[in-house]
């Protein structure tokens, strides 16, 4: 005869087992007096755990006066054995060295910037030119000059320009609407 696990006869005294398990249990539990014995058992042991369940009555503003205190305490006795270093906080964001960092920082910032500023016309090799002019872009190069040209350009500034590090150069224009109107005109 194979008996049932314990863990099956502690869902059968609880209640928890689903039909077909329950009704296998049952019929078990019908032949066999040791695992009777031990539902019994489980359902006993059941009543004294849900007796035990009840929260005794606490007094819970004093528990928790009692709970802060404790805490005050305790970040008091932390101050008491910092070493003599001030927080975080009281000390100054920028002090004459770290001012001094964050300013040449800046400067130096400031003058990659006005160095690396794109120019109007960019060269890819000695003769040829390649630059946004007024209503489009121009690429001029042994006394000759290329334009396309558009009439919704405003100024050369619409015009992006890029320079390869081969030596070769391209240029798109867009106008207001976002629409590619000049787009991948190559220098080289």
């Amino acid at each position: 005869m194979k008996h049932p696990n314990q863990a099956a006869l502690a869902l059968y005294a609880g209640g928890d087992l689903g039909f077909f398990a329950r009704w296998r249990v049952e019929r078990h539990l019908a032949k066999c007096e040791p695992c009777g014995e031990e539902v019994a058992s489980f359902e006993a042991t059941r009543e004294i755990v849900t007796d035990l369940t009840e929260i005794p009555d606490i007094h819970w503003n004093g528990l928790a006066a009692e709970m802060k205190a404790n805490i005050r305490l305790g970040l008091a006795a932390g101050e008491c054995v910092r070493i003599g270093e001030k927080p975080l906080r009281e000390r100054p964001l920028f002090n004459g060295l770290r001012a001094a960092v964050a300013l040449a920082s800046i400067l130096v910032l400031a003058i990659t910037g006005l160095v690396l500023e794109p120019h109007t016309g960019q060269k890819a090799d000695g003769h040829t030119v390649l630059r946004g002019i007024r209503n489009g872009i121009e690429v001029e190069g042994s006394g000759r000059a290329f334009r396309l040209m558009n009439t919704g350009a405003t100024d050369a500034t619409d015009v992006t320009i890029s320079v390869g590090a081969q030596g070769s150069m391209g240029a798109r224009y867009l106008d207001d609407t976002g629409q590619v109107k000049i787009d991948k005109v190559y220098a080289e």
